[in-house]
């Protein structure tokens, strides 16, 4: 990523903070719980877990709590995510302003990609050119694409101007990004958003109503009509 480039320049000066001033910490432990729940499902016990894209490094904290001996390390490219670090680093972990592919050094047991893919400009080069820095990689999909949002247009406009999100997913799309990039997806789960996820607005809490009946017919029917949905995703480099 060039950081004078058009898509990245919101995240180095003060576009997105001013839209995002808490940097959506709130949802931070929400998502921390969906990534610990995928790796203990598969036993997997990471010494080293690096965040790609951290923010205000809330969810490495989370994850912190679970992960004690684990070596903790986050990357974002806005110099404004740092005012949130003192007392992250003062717990040990360690939290870098810069470009990953730029800064980074070392390979890692798990690497965290979570609501990142769909700010960047090319995914699938981002995806290849991270394959090698770990073993285990987790990606967290917002699912803003939907028969809903196309017909309405407005939810894709809104997070586009407001959360920075240029690419849009299906589940059936992320998953098939992540084949074409040369991972092993090895598990998946929806998260629940549209009914668990802290920072629910008005309109996605009306939904649920509706979306609790057509999930119960069919979940993946439901949520490409209706959206409000995000998979968490385990994925390996294939072998």
């Amino acid at each position: 990523m060039k950081k004078n480039d058009f898509i990245t320049k919101r995240y180095i000066e003060n576009d997105y903070v001013i839209q995002n001033p808490d940097w959506d910490i709130k949802d931070s432990p929400w998502k921390a719980l969906k990534v610990m729940t995928l790796l203990r499902k598969h036993n997997i016990k990471p010494k080293t877990i690096c965040e790609v894209g951290c923010g205000a490094g809330g969810v490495l904290g989370a994850i912190q709590l679970e992960f004690k001996n684990a070596k903790l390390t986050g990357f974002d490219i806005a110099p404004q995510a740092e005012h949130f670090w003192d007392k992250l680093r003062e717990a040990g972990i360690d939290l870098c302003v810069g470009d990953f592919f730029e800064t980074n050094k070392q390979n890692y047991d798990v690497l965290l990609l979570l609501d990142v893919l769909e700010h960047v400009a090319n995914p699938h080069q981002f995806l290849i050119d991270i394959k090698p820095r770990a073993e285990y990689l987790v990606v967290h999909f917002p699912l803003d694409l939907s028969a809903l949002s196309v017909l309405r247009e407005a939810p894709l406009l809104k997070v586009r101007h407001e959360v920075g999100h240029i690419h849009y997913f299906t589940k059936g799309l992320a998953l098939d990004l992540m084949k074409e990039c040369g991972y092993e997806v090895i598990d998946y789960h929806y998260t629940g958003a549209a009914f668990s996820a802290p920072q629910r607005n008005f309109k996605t809490k009306f939904f649920g109503f509706l979306r609790r009946f057509i999930y119960t017919i069919n979940k993946d029917v439901g949520v490409r009509l209706l959206g409000g949905e995000t998979i968490m995703v385990l994925a390996q480099q294939k072998k």
